[in-house]
């Protein structure tokens, strides 16, 4: 018997709902979940780390035939976890049934950027794979399913998927930058020698790429005093401009360097935070940052997977308006604006 058909037939465990239950289970899709990342993630998930501490949650697994026999060993780990909140696990590698009645898609796979590619080489290769899951969130998926792209390029997997999936609201679909975003404000702790979360409102400005712009000028800091700007207290405008900058943009490289392995912890938590902030809402005074398709706020071209500051509530993003761009932002904002277009050129050729 193959490992397919093997995987098929052992792995759909869905066990009983107890009527005690105060939430329905909501159904999530992970995509490349027997990779790194969807092996930290889905964990993450059924701990409650994504929806909140009393929701239940039936997890949706998708990955490659090759990678069945993994996949199935996510499932066994899953059930020996003895996770409370998980009310049953669907491990395929069927899109069909994959995306079948999911509320939330978290899509991870794709294929992996290699030495020596370049970036409009992952465009070609991972545009037919997010047509193809386009289809299958537009035939299955719940109607108002929320959708994170995170593999690579995000931005533009995420286009794709607005195309193809028209009857999912561009509003729902959205790519990951949260990975950026909190690696700005870790940067910015650290440079100051305070806890993460006395900062907030650093901002990703752009595409999951090396043209995103880390923003630092409307963050602040809780201290003794109040709330004090992020400038203020660095007073190092060059460090703002070039070493946080380049820092963050090149984090994921760096990371890659140190232990031979793409980000997979951190990215999985930035995930969780994502999914969890729009679902629940941002705190208030409070704003994240967000792939989401541009509505031509600050001059960037509507329809455009931007990442712009954003605040969330009953489930709902809305991009922060108002707020003041200099010459240099807006430099680096059109920069990458500019590169946003020339991929969706490149995936238009291929569509």
């Amino acid at each position: 018997m193959s490992s397919v058909s093997l995987l098929q037939r052992l792995v759909r465990w869905r066990p009983w709902v107890s009527r005690d239950d105060p939430k329905q289970a909501v159904k999530v899709l992970v995509t490349g979940a027997a990779g790194q990342i969807g092996y930290a993630i889905v964990a993450m998930i059924a701990r409650g780390q994504m929806l909140g501490p009393d929701q239940p949650v039936v997890l949706h697994m998708l990955d490659l035939p090759r990678a069945a026999d993994a996949l199935n060993g996510v499932r066994m780990e899953l059930i020996d976890a003895a996770l409370p909140l998980l009310r049953g696990v669907v491990a395929t590698s069927d899109e069909a049934e994959a995306f079948k009645g999911v509320n939330v898609a978290i899509l991870i796979g794709g294929w992996p950027r290699k030495e020596g590619m370049k970036r409009k080489d992952l465009i070609v290769k991972n545009v037919p794979i997010y047509k193809s899951q386009a289809s299958a969130l537009q035939q299955h998926a719940a109607p108002n399913c929320k959708v994170l792209v995170v593999a690579n390029p995000a931005n533009t997997n995420a286009l794709v998927l607005k195309e193809f999936a028209g009857g999912i609201p561009a509003k729902n679909i959205t790519c990951l930058t949260r990975l950026d975003h909190n690696r700005a404000l870790g940067q910015v702790a650290e440079k100051l020698n305070v806890p993460v979360g006395d900062v907030k409102n650093a901002i990703i400005w752009g595409n999951h790429s090396s043209t995103q712009f880390p923003d630092a000028s409307h963050a602040t800091v809780r201290t003794e005093l109040g709330e004090r700007p992020v400038k203020e207290l660095v007073a190092d405008e060059k460090w703002l401009r070039e070493e946080f900058v380049s820092t963050v943009q090149q984090r994921g490289a760096a990371v890659i360097k140190a232990r031979k392995l793409s980000s997979s912890l951190s990215a999985a938590s930035a995930a969780c935070d994502h999914i969890r902030d729009w679902v629940l809402g941002t705190p208030k005074g409070t704003w994240v940052s967000m792939g989401v398709c541009s509505d031509g706020s600050y001059g960037i071209p509507e329809g455009t997977f931007f990442s712009f500051p954003v605040t969330c509530d009953k489930g709902e993003w809305s991009i922060v308006q108002g707020l003041q761009i200099d010459d240099f932002a807006r430099s680096k904002m059109e920069a990458s604006a500019s590169e946003l277009k020339e991929e969706k050129a490149v995936a238009i050729n291929i569509l």
